[in-house]
């Protein structure tokens, strides 16, 4: 049932995901339990997504770069169409962050996040 390619498992409609989770997802509530970690030094506001240990371990080589920073809550994946992109294009989306990162970008991203996260767009 995975609408995916690559490691990561997406469904547009989970059978497993609640009417209350489903609205918690598209409005990304269920991210807010993060800001914990954030506040704990473990996560970044802006940086790739922090993937499972499962996604990991079927990562190609090229793909672990994503891995070389600090995890974030929000990142160009998120403000670009979320769950509409493919996983290939997510992960070049996060090396090119990796590469690329700085304050102004991170502004840029957590700016974009806003509407992101108010349309809900991609968010499933």
């Amino acid at each position: 049932m995975n609408e995916q390619r690559g490691p990561i498992f997406k469904i547009r409609h989970d059978p497993r995901i609640t009417k209350v989770g489903r609205y918690l997802r598209k409005l990304s509530l269920d991210e807010l339990p993060q800001l914990w970690h954030v506040l704990m030094g473990q996560m970044t506001l802006v940086g790739p997504r922090p993937p499972i240990p499962e996604e990991v371990a079927e990562y190609e080589a090229w793909q672990r770069e994503r891995l070389s920073v600090v995890p974030g809550l929000t990142c160009t994946w998120q403000v670009s169409g979320r769950s509409h992109i493919p996983f290939e294009r997510w992960v070049e989306l996060d090396i090119e962050y990796v590469r690329t990162r700085s304050l102004w970008l991170d502004l840029k991203i957590l700016l974009l996040t806003v509407p992101a996260v108010v349309t809900g767009r991609g968010a499933y």
